[in-house]
């Protein structure tokens, strides 16, 4: 027998180092998790170490029942004082079971997953539904699968989701979450039509004002559409604060002035067909993009994904802060503001739930989105 250590950035990786050594006959003997390099302890690299080992002479089955399949070689008997203790022998089951396991996941992730032990398979099934990425759901499950036999397949179906939901906080660390973060004057809200930019803005405003007492003001460029601008007015007549409507670069840069004062001046867009690049340079314009503006691009959770990313895309001209996303309450799938997220790596400032205004509106936060996604509180 053949036995060798292998090192890894994780377990797929260690599993195709050993099936191009060793052959897809390999055995795993032993696996754990070690640290390479740093210094003075801070920096370190996770790795997973993995002994597999290989029999150099498989037996095969002569019968035509199995046919081309390995059974196992009959043990060879030895004397009382070397006979191997029983919980030897389970061991060598549940090592083979792994390997079979894993032979099949590594093969087709997308499509084997009726062979992970049940509550995986519930996992797996739950991040399908939501309609996360094939990428990102294939490393979230070699990820779960390797905790799982860590933990020599004890976990409780509570456990798997708390590494679930630690192995999807860790992919968005870093990104930046919440609400408005007063460091810049102007608040820009732009996306498609009818995902509700006009009443998110209002929500954002009174917000600012009723709650962090700030001297508030509104800009409008939507001149495409007058329930546009009637909505804006009503919400500006409500809140007792003035606004601007600018059909062109000259007229927003008046507002600009004749808004000098004030400490907050949210920003209205067209929602138009932004598939339609013509249209986004339409908006570049008016609106003058500039170091005292924050933007926020606007999102239905209702919409397809691939919408999404185009999108995005068509936005990429302008430097955008952070995602709202809008109609929470209208979808029970979250997977593609995920895959946003983790795709163009940017955070998110709020979810929206309604249209009651100045209600229905969450600042973000990553507990929030990974709880959103996985259906927990």
């Amino acid at each position: 027998m053949k036995v060798k250590k292998f090192v890894a950035p994780s377990m797929p990786e260690a599993m195709k180092m050993i099936r191009a050594e060793l052959g897809n006959d390999a055995v795993i003997l032993n696996s754990k998790v070690v640290h390479k390099g740093g210094f003075f302890g801070l920096f370190t690299k996770k790795n997973i170490e993995v002994i597999a080992a290989v029999d150099s002479k498989p037996v095969r089955s002569t019968t035509n029942e199995n046919k081309g399949k390995f059974v196992n070689p009959t043990p060879v008997q030895r004397p009382s004082s070397e006979q191997k203790p029983a919980s030897d022998a389970a061991l060598l089951n549940e090592l083979n079971e792994l390997k079979t396991m894993l032979k099949q996941l590594s093969t087709n992730v997308v499509t084997n997953f009726a062979s992970y032990p049940r509550p995986l398979n519930e996992l797996n099934e739950l991040l399908i539904e939501q309609e996360l990425s094939n990428t990102l759901r294939q490393e979230i499950m070699a990820e779960a699968v390797e905790r799982w036999y860590l933990h020599r397949g004890t976990a409780t179906k509570k456990q798997v989701m708390s590494w679930v939901k630690e192995i999807l906080l860790k992919k968005i660390e870093g990104l930046s979450f919440g609400g408005l973060s007063f460091q810049k004057k102007y608040v820009n809200v732009v996306g498609p039509t009818g995902v509700g930019k006009t009443t998110t803005l209002a929500k954002m405003a009174a917000d600012c004002a009723l709650k962090h007492r700030k001297k508030v003001a509104f800009i409008t460029t939507d001149t495409y559409r007058i329930a546009a601008i009637d909505q804006l007015k009503t919400y500006a007549k409500i809140l007792d604060v003035p606004l601007e409507v600018c059909y062109n670069m000259e007229d927003f840069r008046e507002a600009k002035k004749k808004f000098s004062t004030y400490d907050v001046v949210f920003i209205d867009t067209a929602g138009r067909n932004f598939r339609n690049p013509q249209y986004v340079k339409d908006l570049r314009e008016i609106i003058d993009f500039n170091e005292e503006m924050e933007t926020f691009l606007v999102l239905a959770l209702t919409a397809k994904w691939v919408d999404m990313k185009t999108i995005y895309e068509q936005f990429s001209f302008i430097h955008i802060d952070r995602f709202i996303f809008t109609k929470l309450d209208e979808t029970s799938q979250y997977g593609a503001m995920f895959n946003l997220m983790t795709d163009y790596q940017a955070g998110v400032a709020y979810l929206t739930n309604g249209q009651s205004v100045p209600d229905d509106i969450i600042e973000a936060s990553p507990e929030k989105i990974v709880n959103t996604l996985l259906g927990v509180e």
